[in-house]
Formats: C-alpha cells, structure tokens, sequence
C-alpha cells in the first residue's frame, strides 16, 4: 500500500518526490529529502513499485523520482514519460546493477556461471525455487528472461516473484540451513554487508550492464521550483553502492527509519550538505 510521508518547511515551497517501495530506494530518497528540507521545502514523499512511479511522473502527480535506474532498469519507463514531458537527470547516487548470486560456501568449481544450474551434479543439490522480488523491477524482469533463455525452466526450476522481504527470506532461511540456492539480487542492498555472495558469470548478458541511479526530475517542474543554485546542489550529490548499502543495512537489521539512517549518516558526512 502506498505511504505518504512529508515534511513542513514552508508554505511557499513545496516538492513531490517519488520513492519506489524498497528499503534502499527508501534509504536513497531519505537522503534526497534531507537536502530538499535543508533547502526550505516541504518534501511530500509518496512511495510506489517502479513502473507506477514512473507513471506518476508522466500524468504529473509528482515532480521527481528518487531513484531511476538509467539506461537499462528503468530506460523504458523514462522514455514513456518523455512522450509528455522532457525530464533532467541529476546527480549520481550509486551505480547498481543486477545479479545471479549464490551464498560463497557453494563451490566456484562446481558453479560459477548461470549455464552451470543445469549441471546433473548441481541440479541434485540447488533449492529448485528461485524467489525474486516485484515484477516491476530490472532484476525481474531480467530473471524472467534468464528462466527461458538459459533452459532453467526445463531443468526443473521455478521463479517466483514477490517483495523484498520474501526474497530476503528465502536467501537467509537457505544460508541458514546450509543449503544451495540461487538469489536474483542487486547492488547495493543490505544482504552483501551481511553475507559473502558470490556473482554467476552471465555469459548471454541478459543482466545487462551498470545503471546509474540517478534523480530524475521533470523539466518543466525543476525550472519552475529551483534556482539555478539548488540546481547545482542536486547535480552535485555523489553516493555510492557501499554507502546505500550501509543505510539498507540500518534499515532492515539496525531497526532505523530511512530518515534515522539518513540523519545519521549526513551528521557523519556533513560535506554533502555544504
């Protein structure tokens, strides 16, 4: 369901970000929200799965995503907002991309890339169930692909999709039980500060390349809320997948809010804020 949460700085000025509904997308936009505040806006956050909030920024119900994975995650959907409206790309919070991981206990010299789930000896050890997260997101829609391409469905395996918490779940029930599995992940997320998970080699490259996570605003609107300084503000944030993943961690296994891992992490890293 779908969650709003805003700030009152001022009555004059206020700013719609969009936050897909995933802890670090959570953590990122909490961020983002923090420098928009410092800025004198009120910052109104609604909180969507991916391609909804992408449609939300078409029909102008809000001015700005925090986070678009560009070129290859969110690509289609941006350009299907620039069927309306020009948008701007601002900063560079992280640079993600998707993976096929399994937990560093499980051999590399019996499983090092995808075509290798079809191995005899793998297949009698590998949990059969591959739990991915929502249908919207890159690292789906990508598995989906996978699934047909590399034969996995023939072979006996399943993927399903879900939230985020059933695709943590599944990874760290199998961890703990020493089990095999396979986890359809993503940098940066939380689980790589916990667990050493080592990346399948993709030799198809259906998981296509790095992204940039970046702030996407609507033209028309950034022209007409910001200044040419606060502008250059928002060009300027620089994150990084260790730190996004740092706050994901604080959110999901510190019990901290997204703006708590935010406020924590800007006290300690004031520059961002200069």
């Amino acid at each position: 369901m779908m969650k709003i949460t805003s700030y009152v700085k001022t009555k004059d000025k206020m700013v719609r970000l969009g936050v897909t509904d995933l802890s670090f997308h959570q953590a990122t936009g909490a961020i983002i929200a923090n420098i928009l505040q410092k800025m004198n806006f009120t910052v109104v956050r609604s909180y969507y799965p991916h391609q909804e909030n992408f449609e939300r920024l078409r029909s102008d119900e809000i001015d700005m995503i925090a986070s678009a994975w560009l070129p290859f995650s969110h690509g289609a959907y941006k350009q299907n907002v620039e069927e309306v409206t020009p948008t701007c790309e601002l900063g560079l919070h992280y640079q993600p991309y998707a993976l096929w991981g399994v937990p560093n206990y499980v051999p590399e010299s019996e499983i090092s890339t995808i075509s290798d789930l079809l191995k005899p000896a793998v297949l009698e050890k590998m949990t059969p169930t591959i739990q991915g997260i929502g249908s919207g997101a890159g690292i789906t829609r990508f598995s989906i692909k996978m699934m047909n391409e590399y034969h996995l469905k023939e072979a006996g395996y399943q993927f399903l999709t879900g939230t985020q918490e059933q695709c943590v779940n599944a990874f760290e029930q199998a961890v703990a039980e020493k089990r095999w599995v396979v986890a359809p992940l993503w940098h940066p997320q939380f689980l790589h500060k916990k667990y050493k998970i080592r990346e399948l080699t993709d030799p198809e490259g259906l998981l296509g390349e790095k992204d940039r996570a970046v702030l996407l605003a609507r033209q028309d609107k950034l022209a007409k809320l910001f200044s040419t300084d606060e502008i250059k503000q928002l060009e300027g944030i620089r994150l990084s997948n260790k730190i996004v993943a740092e706050l994901d961690y604080a959110i999901n296994r510190e019990n901290k809010t997204a703006d708590e891992a935010a406020d924590r992490w800007l006290q300690k890293n004031p520059e961002l804020l200069a």
